[in-house]
């Protein structure tokens, strides 16, 4: 594609990268077959194709979008599954991160849309506050639930149970065998507890530090850090996102400075995509990019770290068939692809291959709040084609996939069932 920027525009080190992918793309429509909402809606408009084209009139010009533009663009995913078909190799991400930060800087949104917005970031970063109102949610829900609109959605989908009957009980240190590995020095992993899985499923980072631990690997719980600054980034809350951040990095500085931390990582493949991207969030400034490189360098998902069984397990092998969800920030934001499904296999358990498990399931972050529409319809697509599979119950690696598939099957973390063995 030709361009047409200013020279002060690209001064800017985002800019500079959403032009890139703009010039990059030539329009040759691989990215619609993977991409939910096109193939839900069916409108070029919401498409990438579709939606590259709108972004780039709205950036080149540098004034306000109008509301069309900020509909089809607000309907976007981020799922990135166009960016890992897409053989020119246009940096997707960048263009629609540049463009939700520019919405939130000259668009002016209903009152009621804003409060909202403002409203999910407030709260969900809050890991006790987040506690509280779901508690209440599932008090009152059978009440506010039938509210319409966004409210009633996301009390609705409080109501869900993120956890159902667990496939198998965690193993105790005593009952485990095979896998625990003495190290006269150990590696010493850095654990964030985040914003969201801390409130909703703690139980999670409990497994994980268990699995880590029988492999020789000793973890470190940060607690005093909060929200990695994901939710509000992909809100366009830029500013917000980078207070976060570097709240993030300086408590990964101080452990670092009383012994040498190998990793960093998070149970939330959502979140731990956005780690690996710091360095990129501070493009342009000269105290935080190098300081955010480092960080990002040695950001990993929680698959990453885990190595496979030796052996099966006799326990795993007898246990119902299971669907491994690969969340989108995994596959398509982490590109790491196929490592959930070894870990799985190699401890035994028997694996549903799910149908265009390359399609999103809605969640996509606070997606599932502003667009609940859309999300649930997406949702039912993707429970429908698990369920098609004669799975039992469904594994992921992302807090926000499991919440969103809740209420149906039985849904639980990979570390959670790796723990089980």
């Amino acid at each position: 594609m030709r361009t047409n920027f200013r020279s002060e525009q690209l001064s800017d080190p985002h800019m500079r990268e959403a032009e890139h992918a703009l010039r990059t793309c030539v329009h040759c429509g691989f990215c619609t077959a993977t991409c939910p909402t096109y193939v839900l809606l069916g409108d070029e408009r919401d498409s990438p194709r579709g939606r590259i084209m709108l972004m780039q009139q709205m950036l080149e010009s540098g004034a306000p979008p109008n509301a069309e533009t900020v509909l089809h663009l607000d309907r976007c995913l981020s799922c990135l599954g166009c960016r890992t078909a897409c053989p020119s190799g246009v940096d997707y991400a960048a263009l629609i991160d540049q463009s939700r930060a520019h919405i939130e800087r000259t668009y002016r949104r209903p009152l009621r849309e804003r409060m909202f917005r403002n409203f999910i970031v407030f709260v969900l970063t809050r890991p006790a506050l987040f506690a509280f109102l779901s508690s209440a949610a599932r008090l009152f829900g059978p009440v506010v639930g039938h509210l319409p609109g966004q409210l009633g959605s996301m009390t609705r989908k409080a109501l869900r149970t993120y956890r159902t009957k667990p496939l198998s009980s965690p193993a105790s240190s005593a009952e485990h065998k095979g896998q625990e590995r003495s190290a006269d020095q150990p590696q010493r992993i850095v654990l964030l507890p985040g914003c969201v899985q801390r409130a909703l499923a703690p139980e999670i980072d409990a497994a994980a530090t268990r699995v880590l631990a029988r492999q020789g690997k000793h973890i470190e719980s940060l607690r005093e850090t909060g929200c990695c600054g994901a939710l509000a980034f992909h809100l366009g809350k830029a500013a917000v996102a980078k207070q976060q951040a570097r709240a993030i990095i300086r408590a990964c500085e101080a452990a670092e400075k009383q012994r040498p931390v190998d990793a960093v990582f998070i149970a939330a493949s959502g979140c731990a995509a956005f780690l690996k991207d710091y360095g990129q969030l501070f493009a342009g400034d000269p105290e935080w990019k190098s300081r955010a490189e480092s960080f990002a360098g040695k950001s990993r998902d929680f698959v990453e770290l885990v190595s496979p069984a030796e052996s099966p397990s006799a326990e795993a092998a007898t246990s119902p068939v299971i669907a491994f969800h690969p969340p989108c920030s995994l596959q398509h934001g982490q590109r790491i692809l196929g490592r959930g499904e070894t870990l799985l296999r190699a401890a035994g358990f028997r694996l549903a291959a799910i149908p265009d498990a390359h399609l999103c399931c809605g969640s996509a972050g606070s997606y599932s709040l502003l667009q609940p529409d859309i999300a649930e319809r997406l949702r039912a697509k993707k429970l429908n084609d698990i369920k098609s599979t004669g799975a039992t119950a469904i594994v992921s690696d992302n807090i926000g996939c499991l919440s969103h598939l809740s209420g149906e099957l039985p849904v639980m973390h990979i570390a959670e069932l790796l723990d089980t063995l």
